[in-house]
């Protein structure tokens, strides 16, 4: 059973790598385009410290949809009654509306607040155009978020990726078109407009396949208060770990190092592509896996998918992560060194380039550990486990830092998510054998 399991997979997986090549690239070469386009400046700086925030702020509403507590609580609402299921999604797309709106209200003020206070003069008003349409994208982003669980939870996976890839279309086009007139300004818009589209897509894919239009309600039927209580660990966990990338914009921006901020965004958006795929492909699908061995308290099967995740993502992204390292010099150079990026800021991303790849490897073996933690409803400890990434993070963060400058801030993000690694696999060790010893004898 097991072995079937994993083939499945597998093969899911491997039907889902070559639609996720064609239709999500856009968003492999969007720092390439945005680099020749905008190259490194004191705006670019502030685009990014913006993006921070709110990316911050998007973890408190996406993470709960997308590999969280939604996908057992919808499968289990959805076997036992159909009307049931669609009260349910109405109450989790109003709710949904609701906080988005909140959130973007209050990290629109926060970040205007960290603006006033950074930077001055047309610097400022830069920033500060920024807010309000980064503010709508959180929004559009929340509704994408929970429209793409819903279809997962179904197994219809295909969807996401196609509709990523006609939303980054559309964001590319758009930041081509007005580039010129509106400078990084643009670029919230941009990912304003690849939201809305990409949203529309799946959100009417998902009406399609429930059957029943899905009007917004604030009621809050059993279904929705459990996972709300389930996810709320998940979501403050995520949250807090979204903390790192301010963190580390914001020690870049003591670096003596014209667009420093924006060097080590592209370093770790280069060293995010290995992992981009396994979590495209291969985490939606595992967690439906995992989620059925723990429902079933098939602990063997459960930990022997959890080994084979762990052996299969790990040796792929080590071999990936290798050939980045040695073939980082003309890589970069062939698709940076293009527009307005210059020869130093290509060498610079170069120096600091190895240091993020440190981290790639633990960083797939974190990924299946929490989705296996997930899968066994063990969401508390996801807060203490935020708590320990943003903390190891901001210490490193300032130890490194000192030592290695910016090269130690992509360190320092490396070395956390080895730390934590650890640390998920120990505790899920733990939970396992307490699993193991409340089966009934025999």
């Amino acid at each position: 059973m097991a072995v079937a399991g994993e083939r499945s997979i597998t093969r899911t997986a491997l039907l889902l790598l070559p639609v996720q090549i064609v239709f999500r690239a856009g968003e492999a070469i969007v720092p390439l385009l945005l680099a020749a386009w905008f190259g490194r400046t004191p705006e670019t700086d502030a685009y990014y410290v913006a993006w921070a925030f709110f990316t911050f702020a998007g973890a408190l509403v996406a993470s709960a949809y997308q590999d969280s507590a939604l996908i057992p609580v919808l499968t289990e609402v959805h076997a036992r009654d159909e009307r049931e299921y669609v009260l349910v999604l109405r109450s989790l797309l109003g709710h949904t509306l609701a906080y988005a709106a909140a959130l973007a209200v209050g990290m629109g003020a926060i970040a205007l607040a960290w603006f006033r206070i950074r930077y001055q003069g047309d610097l400022f008003a830069v920033a500060a155009g920024l807010v309000p349409s980064f503010a709508l994208y959180l929004v559009a982003l929340a509704l994408r978020a929970l429209f793409v669980g819903v279809l997962n939870q179904r197994g219809k996976y295909f969807v996401h990726p196609v509709a990523s890839g006609v939303g980054i279309v559309v964001a590319i086009g758009t930041i081509a078109a007005f580039r010129d007139a509106l400078g990084v300004r643009i670029l919230p818009i941009a990912w304003l407009a690849q939201e809305i589209v990409t949203g529309a897509i799946t959100g009417r894919a998902a009406v399609v396949l429930v059957g029943s239009p899905l009007t917004p309600t604030l009621a809050r039927p059993e279904p929705v208060r459990r996972f709300f209580k389930l996810v709320t660990s998940e979501v403050v966990g995520s949250a807090i770990t979204r903390i790192n990338p301010v963190v580390d914009q914001v020690m870049a921006g003591l670096s003596s190092l014209v667009g420093g901020g924006t060097l080590l965004r592209y370093a770790f958006d280069v060293a995010s592509l290995p992992t981009s795929a396994a979590q495209a492909t291969v985490f939606p699908v595992l967690l439906s896996h995992l989620s059925r061995d723990a429902a079933d308290r098939r602990w063997d099967a459960f930990e022997r998918t959890v080994v084979r995740a762990l052996l299969g993502v790990c040796g792929l992204l080590a071999v990936m992560s290798a050939l980045l390292f040695f073939f980082r010099g003309p890589i970069l150079r062939l698709v940076f060194l293009h527009g307005a990026m210059d020869p130093a800021g290509v060498d610079d991303m170069a120096a600091i380039l190895p240091y993020a790849l440190c981290g790639v490897v633990p960083f797939g073996a974190l990924l299946v550990l929490a989705r296996a933690h997930v899968a066994l409803q063990n969401s508390r400890i996801m807060v203490s486990m935020g708590i320990l990434n943003a903390a190891l993070n901001a210490v490193f963060d300032v130890v490194f830092f000192h030592f290695i400058g910016l090269r130690g801030i992509a360190l320092s993000t490396s070395m956390m998510q080895l730390a934590i690694a650890v640390v998920f696999w120990v505790r899920l060790r733990t939970k396992l054998a307490d699993a193991r010893a409340r089966l009934p004898a025999g």
